[in-house]
């Protein structure tokens, strides 16, 4: 799983070509999930923007999306 440079996990789904959706792990052992529509040119580059101006998630949609991703983490609403 890919890592953020102070080494949180992340990990990025399109729902759409133009609707993506990011998981990230923070800082106190929890994660949260966010969706925000997209250009659609690059989500290797747009999952960031994402990341930071996306709408959170619910934890039972995020766990939908992203199973396992959370395991040993709390949801973070």
């Amino acid at each position: 799983m890919p890592k953020l440079e102070d080494g949180r996990r992340y990990d990025w789904r399109a729902l759409h070509y133009d609707v993506l959706v990011v998981a990230v792990e923070g800082h106190n052992h929890d994660w949260a999930a966010y969706i925000k529509a997209v250009p659609g040119e690059n989500h290797d580059e747009e999952w960031m923007e994402v990341y930071r101006h996306g709408g959170k998630l619910s934890g039972e949609v995020a766990n939908l999306l992203f199973p396992g991703f959370g395991e040993d983490l709390n949801y973070r609403w």
